[in-house]
């Protein structure tokens, strides 16, 4: 098959298991690139449950395409800063690092975003790891039986990604001004996932900017927290060898840039 046969064929399959969306999928062009966009839509949307072998084999082959399309960037290979000889900064998609794990922005009930093709860093990991993802958080959340706390981190392996795992941690949601116990929050983000990480013995994390884009806390104060937090951590901590700092916008980058010289 080349790219165009596997993907219409995945959307066929997901199809098969959601009939509701076949007047939908008509709207969608029979090119590839409508068509891959139906299936990033159908992934979206698709609920947990059994997974088709077949479609699951089709999947992790164009996915994988993908990845190797796309660049994995080696963290190995990503200069520390002058301040610190453990952190990194880089600007671009947190989906092509290879490191121990790679951080998700989840929301509460840590299945991934639901909203066909959006922009959140929640659904642009689920949709390139694969709907293995969903369906292991969805394993978790049921064995926990409550919505992830804020604060708190999860480990899932991450599936075709180049990362080997990804760490799911919910963010406080900003709504009004920034409260004590909202710094708080976030700054427990960082620290669970680099606790987690640790007994789990990773050496190599990559953050992304928790809380600053759905969930609306200011970009310029949640870098302060992520930078001293993990600058804390390091003090009294030697497991993790090397902590990323992945921005996607340039507002970020400039902002992590001044804090870490």
């Amino acid at each position: 098959m080349n790219r165009l046969e596997i993907i219409k064929t995945c959307n066929s399959l997901l199809l098969e298991d959601m009939p509701q969306y076949r007047r939908e999928a008509q709207a969608f062009a029979g090119d590839a690139a409508n068509q891959r966009r139906l299936l990033r839509s159908l992934m979206n949307v698709r609920a947990p449950g059994r997974l088709n072998a077949e479609y699951l084999r089709l999947q992790d082959e164009l996915l994988s395409e993908e990845r190797e399309h796309k660049g994995v960037v080696h963290v190995a290979d990503l200069p520390t800063v002058p301040r610190h000889d453990r952190i990194a900064l880089w600007q671009g998609d947190i989906t092509r690092l290879d490191a121990d794990a790679i951080v998700n922005a989840a929301n509460s009930q840590l299945l991934g975003c639901f909203c066909p093709c959006h922009g959140c860093i929640d659904n642009a990991i689920h949709s390139a790891a694969g709907a293995q993802l969903r369906e292991e958080c969805s394993q978790l959340m049921q064995a926990q039986g409550h919505a992830e706390p804020t604060g708190r981190a999860k480990l899932t392996a991450a599936y075709n990604l180049p990362a080997t795992y990804v760490l799911h941690t919910v963010g406080p949601i900003i709504s009004g001004h920034v409260t004590q116990n909202d710094r708080q929050l976030l700054a427990s983000c960082y620290r669970s996932c680099l606790e987690l990480a640790a007994e789990n013995g990773l050496r190599s994390v990559a953050f992304c900017c928790i809380s600053t884009g759905e969930f609306h806390f200011p970009n310029e104060e949640a870098a302060q927290i992520a930078v001293d937090t993990v600058t804390e951590f390091f003090n009294h901590d030697q497991r993790i060898g090397k902590v990323i700092f992945n921005v996607f916008k340039d507002l970020d980058a400039q902002i992590y840039a001044d804090l870490l010289g």
